[in-house]
């Protein structure tokens, strides 16, 4: 492992998993990207088998030069959080699987109950583009190059994330 967070775990970050829990594990995320997409299946493995013992959290970086419709799916999902559904939304746009025209993604706030006009208003205003940008940057001052990144402790995974090796990684940091 190398690199540390920079900025180390907010308030405003995405967090699931008891505030006291002893091991924290963040992951860069790119909604468009295949290998996010597989690491969805890996965290969960992680995270039944930490339990309480763990917080998962997530921030945004959005490869837009290899991932047009990464941004927007986090600005939806930012929207979904202002109406207290992040974690729903997150699980809903990896469902979609890489297709996240904004009709399939207004399908999945509708299909969530989220008011979908605004969703749609605060994607075209780009309401949320700050705090993205915000996510994005803290993943470059903290090293990440590609997506998914993860951070056990605070200090960056280098190398292979299978279930057991981020299971080692949080308990070795």
């Amino acid at each position: 492992m190398s690199g540390s967070l920079d900025p180390p775990l907010t308030p405003e970050d995405h967090v699931s998993g008891p505030q006291d829990a002893p091991y924290v594990l963040l992951m860069y995320s790119d909604f468009e990207c295949p290998f996010c997409q597989a690491a969805q299946s890996i965290v969960a493995r992680v995270r039944k088998r930490m339990g309480d013992e763990l917080r998962f959290a997530v921030r945004h970086f959005p490869i837009d030069a290899h991932h047009p419709l990464a941004r927007d799916a986090a600005e939806v999902a930012e929207a979904a959080a202002d109406q207290g559904a992040y974690w729903p939304m997150h699980d809903a746009l990896f469902a979609l699987r890489g297709a996240l025209l904004p009709a399939d993604m207004r399908k999945a706030a509708k299909r969530l109950g989220l008011d979908v006009g605004r969703v749609d208003a605060d994607l075209a205003s780009h309401a949320h583009a700050d705090r993205i940008e915000a996510d994005l940057q803290s993943g470059l001052r903290s090293g990440v190059t590609g997506t998914p990144a993860f951070f056990a402790q605070g200090r960056r995974v280098d190398g292979a994330f299978d279930a057991g090796s981020l299971v080692d990684a949080l308990r070795a940091a």
